[in-house]
């Protein structure tokens, strides 16, 4: 659809609806899916449903089919099944009907129902894992784990690591990749948990691996933005490819072209653009030797630094490099050609460890990641629009939701009031009891103080999320913004 923004403003309307639309369809398919399995499971029980709805507040649209209120709320925060029999969630769900008494149900049937929709949450994950094995998904993954850059004065540079270090383990957890969800170097430093970072690293042209201790840094929050994640002020290596040469530079003075690599400055390796840039700040009209490769041919060209040449419109593809002349190949922007076929146990088995650890970082003892690097729907319907409007997004989109309802299963068995988890646990005391676990009077209130509590928390997260999407709360970093495998979300039924 990326013609569509060819056609001024009408086209970027149209556009923008069609994604928003396909963005609801896809959400709305998530809450739908979950509450159908709390809907079927009633169904069979024998329970009375009076409600069926997607959103909460003050119905949009609403219709009775069969005894049933079908409805579309106006808050946006997932969807319930109104079950009288249940526990009490006037709170959320609007007050019952008055009628005839209900029959009471069993407390395995409250459990039933309620483990109905994680259940059906899950099995909507398998479904669509199994799409991403058949599909694929593009591979923007950042597979190295060496390092390209060292932020000068960061925690980083004070421990010993250094440009070249290829980094095996971290806090003794061997790292596959820079940026996967999983056992990466940015989720190990992000979720260590003690004073000192326990980097292992294998460092060119020694046998034996080093371990290296760093601190770390953390950016402060604001009103508008979350408090940072653990760095420590590295980035990964990637080519020094050159994108364009800008005209009356030193650059092109040396016969530098668009797609020569650069390899080496004076002898010393060149693991990311940077260190061209460093030497030639530090080093302003002092020729340096370039080894490059062009066309897979080693070639070497001498560049004398000048002063900075009128620069040249810029385009996304390329990042600039000061007194070089030359803008560089921007990792982010270069089309990804690869695609991988994960197998559906795989996605399902990295999207549970990713929640289980994100659960242990928030909520355990140490570390500095909090409920406020948590998201809502706000977040989730960014991500989705984002993903849709990239190349072969729906692709993405497929893998995301493999996440996401993993994520919808595992929180709504927090034993917590509200959440099916909640409910079980109810349901457990009562039949060991044999009786309710509280009188109704009391549930009552401790789901009304539950429905308030989860509330706030909405509210807390959705302000930042909100910031971040108008761009009030992004930071700038001299590390390219995270993609989506490094962020955790949290949405609740």
């Amino acid at each position: 659809m990326e013609w569509l923004s060819n056609l001024g403003v009408v086209g970027t309307v149209i556009r923008f609806v069609i994604i928003l639309l396909e963005v609801l369809m896809v959400f709305n398919l998530l809450i739908l899916v979950h509450e159908w399995g709390h809907f079927l499971a009633a169904r069979w029980c024998g329970l009375k449903v009076e409600k069926f709805y997607i959103w909460f507040g003050k119905p949009l649209w609403k219709k009775t089919i069969n005894g049933v209120e079908y409805g579309l709320g106006s808050i946006p925060f997932g969807g319930f099944v109104a079950l009288p029999q249940m526990a009490p969630m006037g709170g959320i769900e609007g007050e019952s009907s008055p009628g005839e008494p209900l029959p009471p149900i069993t407390p395995l049937q409250k459990i039933l129902v309620a483990f109905a929709g994680p259940l059906f949450s899950f099995l909507l994950a398998v479904v669509f894992s199994l799409l991403v094995w058949q599909i694929g998904m593009p591979d923007q993954r950042i597979h190295t784990t060496t390092i390209g850059w060292v932020k000068p004065g960061s925690p980083g540079e004070k421990a010993g690591l250094k440009a070249g270090d290829k980094i095996i383990a971290i806090d003794g957890t061997p790292v596959q990749s820079w940026d996967e969800p999983v056992d990466s170097v940015k989720e190990r430093i992000a979720f260590s948990k003690d004073e000192s970072i326990i980097f292992t690293v294998q460092r060119p042209g020694e046998a034996k691996p080093r371990d290296l201790a760093s601190k770390f840094e953390i950016e402060a929050g604001t009103l508008f933005t979350r408090k940072g994640l653990r760095t420590v002020g590295i980035i990964w290596s990637y080519d020094a490819k050159v994108y364009q040469v800008l005209k009356g530079s030193g650059a092109e003075q040396a016969g530098i072209k668009k797609g020569d690599r650069i390899t080496q400055v004076n002898g010393s390796p060149v693991y990311t653009p940077d260190a061209v840039y460093e030497f030639c700040e530090k080093n302003p009209a002092t020729p340096a030797k370039l080894e490059i490769i062009r066309a897979g041919k080693p070639l070497a060209v001498t560049l004398t630094p000048l002063k900075p040449v009128k620069p040249e419109p810029m385009p996304k593809e390329a990042v600039s490099i000061g007194l070089t002349g030359i803008t560089f190949e921007n990792p982010f922007s270069v089309k990804e050609d690869t695609t991988v076929f994960q197998r559906p146990g795989a996605q399902l088995l990295a999207a549970t460890t990713m929640m289980k650890r994100t659960f242990g970082a928030v909520f355990g003892s140490r570390g500095d990641v909090g409920i406020q690097q948590m998201g809502g729907p706000v977040k989730i319907f960014s991500v989705y629009y984002m993903l849709f409007t990239t190349p072969d997004g729906w692709k993405k989109v497929l893998w995301f939701s493999v996440v996401l309802n993993v994520n919808l299963a595992i929180m709504n068995l927090i034993p917590f009031p509200v959440f099916d988890g909640g409910h079980i646990v109810m349901a457990l005391g009562e039949m060991i009891r044999r009786k309710s676990l509280l009188p109704l009077r009391i549930l009552e209130k401790v789901q009304m103080a539950c429905v308030i509590l989860l509330l706030c928390f909405f509210s807390y997260v959705t302000w930042f999320d909100t910031a971040d999407l108008f761009g009030t709360g992004k930071k700038k970093d001299k590390e390219p913004d995270f993609k989506v495998e490094d962020i955790r979300y949290s949405a609740a039924k």
